[in-house]
């Protein structure tokens, strides 16, 4: 079974009907369902879904879906289901801050975060539409319905 983290922008993509990702996302959220897989949903991923939901619906002038928004993601991924690392900030902050800096500041905090704990956690699968992170060694990025497939095949062959 593969496990595979899933990022913010896919999470939003998935949930609003109106973002540019939306298709991709359902369709990736398909293929997921599809294959054997565990999917990963870290606390920092939920804190910036829901950032951007929260300014999006704001700022378009749609506040009335932000509570339908939530609970539909709290729907989506119980609280149970949530892998919490915020807790682990301040052990791993000289590596996020390292790895912010080894890609010039194309990472943001939580992407940093993320992905040393992936790493931790030696998950390599990442659902994202974010190329900032194809600059991980240790991580291989999905951003299509094909991709998940791919990815998948190619971890079982090297299990192999």
């Amino acid at each position: 079974m593969a496990i595979v983290a899933i990022d913010a922008n896919v999470l939003v993509g998935l949930l609003d009907e109106r973002d540019k990702w939306h298709g991709t996302a359902v369709a990736i959220r398909d293929a997921l369902d599809g294959v054997d897989s565990e999917l990963v949903y870290y606390d920092c991923v939920l804190n910036e879904a829901i950032s951007v939901l929260a300014r999006r619906t704001r700022e378009q002038r749609r506040p009335e879906q932000l509570d339908a928004l939530l609970d539909q993601l709290a729907r989506l991924i119980p609280a149970s289901d949530i892998t919490w690392v915020s807790g682990e900030i301040q052990r791993l902050y000289d590596q996020v801050l390292g790895l912010i800096r080894s890609s010039a500041g194309d990472l943001n905090f939580h992407d940093a975060l993320m992905a040393l704990i992936c790493r931790e956690q030696d998950i390599s699968v990442l659902v994202s539409f974010d190329q900032d992170f194809d600059q991980i060694g240790w991580l291989a990025r999905v951003d299509s319905a094909t991709g998940v497939a791919e990815v998948l095949r190619q971890l079982a062959e090297e299990g192999d």
